[in-house]
């Protein structure tokens, strides 16, 4: 997509929630891309002694099934899948995990202004868990959930309300920064007002197209 984009205008007096995905959104997206797309096929290959190319075909197909389902971000549905010790695996690579530039400053600010901050992520507890042992980002939040807690991810609209009967908010109060054009779509659907993808999600990888919704590349653009 082209990299030219006008930096959204947000008015953070008409916003007191802000929900925030994790991956991609706050975390370099290149960790999990390099996981799900090499080393776990690489220690794939290796159990069922087949070449890395068959089990990246393997591996890959069986990923692309799950997409949009909870399945996909699963790390027990993996782990019986493949056979594989999936959540012990990450531990091996976490030292990759990385938050992007601006975000630390970005929750701080949030923080400052007394915005209620709840991360909404359709990642695994348990690599939810991995995540913040890497990084400083868990300090900022008054809330984090995984959409394994409601059984269903971001991409079904249920989530929405699941939420609002953990902590309350109010919709047209409330901004979504979410890399998942999907899941914006829903909450829209669902009537959250604000909605912003970010599009960098990692310098290793392409920008996302934010498919007609308000988007930026640093959090410097959007800083309060």
């Amino acid at each position: 997509m082209s990299s030219n984009h006008t930096s959204p205008q947000i008015n953070w007096n008409q916003i007191d929630t802000v929900l925030l995905d994790m991956d991609g959104t706050l975390l370099d997206l290149h960790f999990d891309w390099h996981f799900w797309m090499e080393f776990l096929p690489q220690t794939y290959a290796e159990k069922n002694q087949l070449s890395i190319e068959q089990a990246k075909q393997v591996i890959h197909a069986k990923v692309h099934a799950e997409k949009g389902t909870l399945n996909w971000y699963c790390l027990d549905y993996w782990t019986a899948e493949l056979d594989l010790p999936v959540a012990a695996l990450k531990h091996e690579m976490k030292h990759q995990i990385q938050v992007h530039p601006e975000v630390m400053n970005f929750l701080a600010r949030l923080q400052q202004l007394n915005k209620n901050v709840i991360m909404v992520t359709n990642a695994h507890r348990d690599s939810l868990a991995v995540k913040l042992e890497m990084t400083e980002i868990g300090d900022h939040f008054d809330l984090m959930v995984s959409a394994h807690d409601y059984g269903t991810p971001k991409e079904d609209i249920a989530i929405w309300s699941h939420l609002r009967n953990t902590v309350h908010y109010n919709p047209n109060r409330t901004l979504l920064i979410d890399d998942n054009t999907h899941a914006l779509r829903t909450a829209q659907a669902y009537g959250i007002r604000h909605l912003l993808c970010p599009i960098h999600v990692s310098p290793n990888m392409d920008l996302v197209d934010p498919e007609g919704f308000p988007a930026f590349k640093s959090y410097a653009e959007i800083m309060p």
